[in-house]
């Protein structure tokens, strides 16, 4: 028997019912060669990063694959540090529908909530 200990993983990206929800609906109108969905934070707006979510057709070695129950979401290997502990949440009201995203390692965001920093 072997002394190593090992450790859980900590959880990359917690996701809200109405986030996985939201992935459902985008899987039931995915293109046909769409495998799931992708979260990437792709350096952009005025505080340095951004939150993007996009059909991918094949995963990258890296990413992290989250399955929900109406598809799976992959998160970009190169983001996943920024994101690990943070919670997707989708939300809906009279003006606005979108991911909203509780980030723990973001230091800062942007007036307009369009970007942040870690």
């Amino acid at each position: 028997m072997s002394d190593v200990k090992t450790r859980n993983r900590p959880t990359a990206l917690f996701l809200t019912p109405s986030a996985e929800a939201r992935i459902a609906e985008l899987m039931a109108k995915a293109p046909e060669d769409a495998i799931g969905v992708k979260l990437s934070t792709p350096r952009r707006g005025c505080s340095g990063l951004a939150y993007s979510v996009d059909y991918v057709t094949e995963a990258k070695p890296f990413d992290e694959r989250i399955d929900t129950p109406g598809g799976t979401l992959f998160v970009d290997g190169g983001s996943i540090l920024y994101l690990i502990g943070s919670t997707m949440n989708w939300v809906e009201d009279d003006f606005a529908a979108g991911f909203v995203f509780q980030n723990p390692n973001a230091k800062g965001e942007c007036g307009c909530g369009e970007s942040f920093t870690v």
